[in-house]
């Protein structure tokens, strides 16, 4: 793998690319683009996806439709680390629920490495809805929003 980064002004904002596809960096949040722990907490919650519509797909559920988010808090002293991110995903389709929940620790404790590396600093938890029903992470009955 090989990636780069560019300036773009004399602030500290970047063009990163991977050579095919370029991200926006941002230092501050009245400048465009990313900061580098968004695109950290994304890269959790994008691997994770990846690898939970996956394993569906390899069990021959059918997902018509997912979203996904995620909920970070970070220590308050330097390197400021993530200590605690919350992601919930959204699915509606020909999906069961074990199975989504299944394929969720699946993708968490063993195959998305980001958040493998990630959970060495912060408690990793989730919730799931499936067809506006919404289950939390050790819950195996719907509960209300």
């Amino acid at each position: 793998m090989h990636l780069s980064i560019e300036q773009i002004n004399d602030a500290a904002q970047f063009r990163g690319t991977n050579g095919d596809h370029d991200v926006t960096i941002a230092s501050t949040g009245d400048q465009e683009g990313l900061s580098p722990m968004e695109m950290a907490a994304l890269s959790v919650v994008g691997c994770s996806s990846i690898d939970l519509l996956t394993i569906l797909e390899k069990q021959k559920q059918t997902v018509d439709d997912f979203h996904a988010e995620i909920d970070g808090t970070r220590a308050e002293e330097p390197p400021r680390v993530f200590t605690d991110l919350h992601l919930h995903y959204r699915l509606d389709g020909d999906v069961t629920p074990d199975k989504v929940r299944r394929a969720i620790n699946l993708s968490l404790d063993t195959y998305c490495s980001v958040s493998n590396m990630v959970d060495q600093t912060a408690t990793i938890t989730f919730a799931f809805t499936v067809n506006g029903e919404r289950y939390e992470q050790d819950e195996q009955s719907p509960v209300g929003d």
